[in-house]
């Protein structure tokens, strides 16, 4: 479901999180209302029939009770499980960030990082000072091959991860799995350079996308000021950074395409790349981003460098240190004075989200903690909420929920055995990262000052930087973690063959051993399933059990499930993400994910049956286990959001909505009509269902 902004290389199926380059807001301070392990019976609309709208009848009074806090453009369940794990990290943090000689050198290293990003005063009397540095270098530029050295400099300031704040200068550059040999890491280059969540930003015309594109040049004309532009210049610089931007988006791949890693598999050699991209000094830009020599490379988008390298051409090179001097005030904005955190927070958190006010100062710092020194602060948070016993018991409930999926593999009615014995090859060659690493990263060498906050978030970045690109030509690390301890949110990993449940999201309302088994197993256990799942949706089963992009399907099988996932596509785009102007949901956008949710939530029906031959239980607040069940599941999607938020999403997000993760599956399932008493030509009884697993 996210994120982990998953990469756009080679797509993260995650739970919750879907790509977008507005990071998620904090919470507010209220404590969540959950009950720990049970169905939230007050969250409940009971004038509501259940049959006719069921996300209505599980989370109506969640949604009327809970209204958008002003520091939030979205407030999800979800978001209530990331608040009490904010405060836990604002606790260890605010201990650790009080001088004393008995601290730890990791508590040193994020008690000072935290300390510098709170120390508002010291940053505000620097104002854009850390950002001159940077743009003395770019003004200094004389010819389109420095252009190139000062694109990898600024590659070098930015985190490797897609989910971060870094300088998205012209594309990206990263080390990836192959994609035909996984167990090893490629370089890997790819579409990039845009400020705007998608090249639909820049190419539709509706009203609402010219609006955005007017408000987007605002934005750069005002960041343009603030670093020392007078208006005529800095709106000339804003129009030419929007021209370049606007040739790159025509060059990039839409994201339904890239939903296909066929469509991202274009192994060469570098020297290829050079022929194909001839102003794009790709020889020169690699020895200056400091990795280690490479022959080989993937390249995602081969159209995309063609048109780079027409654009580094035809462009004044003035144009291009607009464009450069943007992309680095922009990614850096953040964490300078209140005037860039405002203006940056401006657009892309009141205009693109709707969301009304900035988040408080600590929640900022603890999530920018959490970014950059993840592993370290994850550590005492591991202490405090999971632990050894709580790995345990994940691990339990995980295997019971892979022995339900193999009998849901071996029971399929289309699927031939020849298919079903390489899928249960797959399932079987699956491994579990259960909440938090074996061995935590080392950051002895990330150099932390007191005071300094900018020099911190880029000597961390840099850090980063390194750490991936050193694994470019080296076996795959598949014991790395990409999400930290305390996230609220899970992933599969297709080059590893693996799903991934943070110790952050092993928490009640998802996960409780002392409470009620339905309620565990319609939050947790469909999350599980929906990530097992994700191996066998329509990129997981891309690849085969060692991680490659190899097709092991049958032909009549194959056609079979795009049949099967195509009614899945269907349905989806049928939903409406937003009433006014109308916006359907792309069904082929969120495929993955829709599949994953139908899946999962079958497959932890299946388990929760195999629990009750064993341990019978009876009704708990008049709801039959089943019945608890689905409200378990419908109750971890309940949210409200604000328009700009629903639109950002419905455009730019592999995830539905919590209405739709929560109707458009049980509508597909007879045991939700049988467990309701829904009958035929009611809403949640879908005249043809649709099924893959």
């Amino acid at each position: 479901m996210s994120p982990h902004d998953q990469s756009v290389f080679l797509a993260l199926a995650a739970l919750f999180l879907g790509q977008t380059p507005v990071p998620p807001g904090p919470s507010p301070t209220r404590p969540a209302t959950t009950r720990a392990g049970q169905f939230d019976v007050a969250s409940l609309d009971r004038s509501a029939d259940p049959c006719v709208d069921f996300y209505q009848f599980a989370c109506g009074n969640w949604m009327k009770n809970n209204p958008i806090p002003a520091d939030q453009a979205r407030w999800a369940r979800f978001g209530e499980v990331a608040e009490r794990n904010r405060q836990i990290l604002h606790q260890i943090l605010e201990k650790a960030a009080a001088p004393d000689p008995k601290r730890s050198a990791l508590e040193q290293k994020y008690g000072d990082y935290y300390a510098s990003c709170m120390n508002e005063e010291g940053i505000e009397a620097r104002g854009m000072a850390p950002l001159r540095p940077e743009l003395t270098r770019i003004a200094a530029i004389h010819s389109k091959a420095e252009l190139i050295d000062e694109v990898a400099h600024l590659h070098g300031a930015a985190r490797a991860g897609r989910g971060d704040p870094g300088v998205r200068a012209l594309f990206y550059f990263t080390p990836m799995a192959d994609l035909h040999d996984a167990t090893q890491m490629v370089a890997t280059v790819d579409q990039g350079g845009l400020g705007l969540p998608d090249r639909d930003y820049y190419l539709k015309e509706d009203p609402k996308s010219a609006e955005t594109r007017k408000q987007y040049l605002e934005h750069m004309r005002k960041m343009f000021a603030l670093i020392g532009d007078d208006p005529k210049t800095a709106a000339r610089e804003a129009d030419a950074v929007m021209k370049i931007e606007t040739a790159l988006a025509k060059a990039s791949m839409d994201r339904v395409a890239r939903r296909d890693p066929h469509n991202r598999d274009h192994k060469m050699k570098v020297h290829q790349l050079a022929q194909l991209a001839p102003s794009f000094e790709v020889a020169r830009f690699f020895r200056s981003s400091g990795a280690r020599p490479f022959e080989e490379l993937n390249v995602g988008n081969p159209d995309f460098f063609k048109q780079v390298s027409s654009t580094i051409k035809s462009t004044p090179l003035g144009d291009w240190k607009s464009y450069l001097r943007w992309h680095w005030a922009e990614a850096k904005a953040p964490v300078l004075s209140r005037a860039f955190v405002e203006e940056h927070f401006n657009f892309n958190g009141r205009i693109l989200t709707g969301q009304e006010q900035l988040a408080e100062r600590w929640k900022r710092c603890v999530l920018m903690t959490d970014r950059d020194l993840g592993e370290a602060v994850g550590q005492p948070y591991v202490d405090k909420t999971f632990g050894a016993e709580g790995k345990h018991r994940t691990q339990q409930m995980v295997q019971v929920i892979e022995k339900a999926m193999e009998k849901d593999i071996q029971e399929l009615p289309w699927m031939t055995g020849e298919t079903k014995k390489r899928a249960l090859e797959k399932l079987h060659a699956i491994t579990n990262k259960i909440g938090y690493p074996d061995k935590w990263r080392d950051y002895s060498t990330v150099e932390i000052t007191r005071g300094d906050f900018f020099g911190n978030v880029l000597r961390a970045a840099q850090f980063e930087r390194r750490r991936q690109l050193a694994k470019i030509g080296q076996p795959l690390d598949k014991t790395e973690w990409t999400m930290t301890p305390p996230t609220v949110n899970a992933y599969y990993n297709p080059p590893e063959n693996d799903i991934n449940f943070p110790a952050g999201i092993l928490q009640p309302p998802f996960y409780d051993s002392k409470l009620d088994d339905a309620v565990n197993y319609g939050a947790i256990g469909t999350v599980i399933g929906h990530e097992l799942t994700h191996g066998f949706d329509d990129q997981g089963r891309k690849f085969d059990g060692q991680g490659n992009l190899r097709d092991w399907w049958t032909e009549v099988d194959g056609k079979e499930f795009e049949k099967r996932a195509s009614c899945i596509a269907d349905e989806y785009s049928g939903f409406v993400a937003v009433k006014e102007p109308e916006l359907k949901l792309n069904g082929r956008l969120t495929l993955g994910e829709n599949t994953a949710d139908n899946g999962g939530l079958r497959i932890a029906y299946m388990a929760l049956l195999d629990a009750l031959r064993q341990r019978p239980t009876g009704p708990i607040e008049g709801f039959t286990p089943e019945q608890r069940l689905f409200l378990g599941f419908g109750q971890i999607w309940c949210e409200n959001s604000t328009v700009e938020s629903a639109r950002l999403r419905a455009l730019t997000d592999s995830h539905s909505p919590g209405r739709y993760r929560t109707n458009g599956v049980v509508q597909n399932m007879l045991e939700f009509q049988k467990a309701f008493g829904c009958k035929a030509g009611q809403p949640m009884v879908a005249k043809e269902p649709c099924r893959v697993w």
